[in-house]
């Protein structure tokens, strides 16, 4: 680790407090002019840092930079391991996740980004993405599951982003089956997951789980055809690295245990479907149903105008009026 990244480490974890330059030095085993390159070339990437006199460095809150180190500070202690790397800029953290899943990365190593070029979403979407207003998150995941089980790690990943919403901003998330999720009937996150699977022995290798998540975006920054549609978090006092940490202690929990029954009973209470009217395209035609459950799979079970029940598996549903609801944006 640079000496840049352990003063960034030590700034981080302790936000609003001044460290002397010598205190820096002593605890880092540097000299106090390699820490003032360090506080220079961390204010070159827009850190704000104020330096006073006889007291020390401070970072100062309103930093909201995306970091290794600042995630770090907020990780359960047993994922403090957890390969982590971010990026200013990069074409999209799932296809980053791919190539490094390829070769033969450690389970829970998490791809971040302040923006995205070419992020993706489902069924061939685009996700806007702009800079420093959002989380641009793949988590590689390696279950060692069976392909039966993959929708489960969406499941639990809609429902590890619910929790940390409702945590840090006090309000009730909902999940729009099976990957969106809805804050005051705006969408302000979307899950694509995608695997790595097996298919001699029928079992996932590894899951590439991208989050996108508007942060602090504001409406007028969303393309025309999304500001009436799309919408953020906007929490004050809380930073991405916070929000992306919580995600990533709920995520990694969830993902040890997608067994547990409660899992898809604390899903459907997020849910924005169940006893609504719901729309489908199925081979190119549009069906209309009514959601009544979601089975212990996460597939939708529904109900046709004859009394009929099915199962939905995967695909995009819509609500009411059969318009599809909203423009699917993920990582």
């Amino acid at each position: 680790m640079s000496v840049k990244s352990k003063v960034l480490e030590v700034l981080e974890k302790n936000r609003s407090k001044a460290i002397s330059g010598q205190e820096l030095a002593d605890y880092l085993s540097v000299s106090r002019a390699a820490v003032w390159k360090a506080i220079q070339s961390l204010k070159e990437e827009g850190y704000q840092i104020e330096a006073t006199t006889n007291k020390g460095y401070l970072l100062l809150d309103n930093n909201d930079i995306l970091s290794r180190e600042g995630i770090k500070t907020f990780l359960l202690p047993e994922y403090q391991n957890n390969p982590i790397v971010v990026y200013k800029q990069i074409d999209s953290t799932n296809l980053q996740g791919k190539k490094t899943a390829a070769t033969g990365t450690k389970h829970g190593t998490v791809i971040l980004a302040e923006e995205q070029t070419e992020g993706r979403g489902r069924l061939g979407r685009s996700f806007f993405s702009p800079a420093q207003t959002g989380i641009y998150m793949s988590i590689i995941l390696k279950p060692q599951k069976s392909l039966n089980d993959f929708l489960l790690i969406t499941v639990a990943a809609a429902v590890g982003v619910c929790r940390v919403i409702k945590k840090l901003t006090g309000k009730e998330p909902q999940i729009k089956w099976v990957n969106d999720i809805f804050l005051d009937n705006r969408k302000v996150c979307g899950i694509l997951t995608e695997a790595v699977s097996n298919f001699e022995i029928g079992m996932v290798e590894s899951v590439i789980l991208g989050i996108g998540i508007n942060v602090k975006t504001n409406e007028n920054q969303f393309p025309e055809e999304l500001r009436e549609i799309a919408g953020s978090l906007f929490s004050e006092g809380i930073t991405r690295n916070q929000i992306a940490a919580e995600i990533i202690n709920e995520i990694m929990k969830l993902s040890e245990n997608l067994e547990d029954k409660t899992l898809i009973e604390e899903y459907k209470k997020y849910s924005l479907v169940l006893g609504k009217i719901i729309s489908y395209n199925k081979n190119g035609e549009i069906f209309t149903a009514k959601a009544i459950d979601i089975n212990n799979q996460g597939n939708l079970v529904v109900e046709n105008e004859q009394g009929e029940t099915y199962i939905i598996q995967s695909g995009e549903v819509s609500i009411g009026s059969g318009q599809i609801f909203g423009n699917s944006k993920h990582s």
